[in-house]
């Protein structure tokens, strides 16, 4: 679920697993206008190694990992 909330996109991808969360990550990029925030929220521990490597692969900026309990949150600004 994709949410807008002052000036980025929550994407809410706790309990989806494998690729689901890199998928919405993808999806909400591709709405995103350029300089916006998007964050996903994600419980899958291969998201800590697919989202980052998809991020630098497609031109994007990693802002930062943060651990909460239970999930990871992942912020990235759009840069094309």
């Amino acid at each position: 679920m994709a949410v807008v909330a002052e000036e980025k996109i929550v994407i809410d991808a706790r309990g989806s697993f494998c690729l689901g969360p890199l998928m919405e990550l993808i999806r909400g990029i591709r709405q995103a206008k350029v300089g916006e925030t998007i964050e996903v929220w994600s419980s899958d521990q291969g998201s800590r190694r697919d989202i980052p490597f998809w991020i630098q692969k497609a031109g994007h900026q990693l802002v930062g990992v943060f651990d909460e309990a239970g999930y990871a949150r992942f912020v990235v600004k759009k840069l094309r």
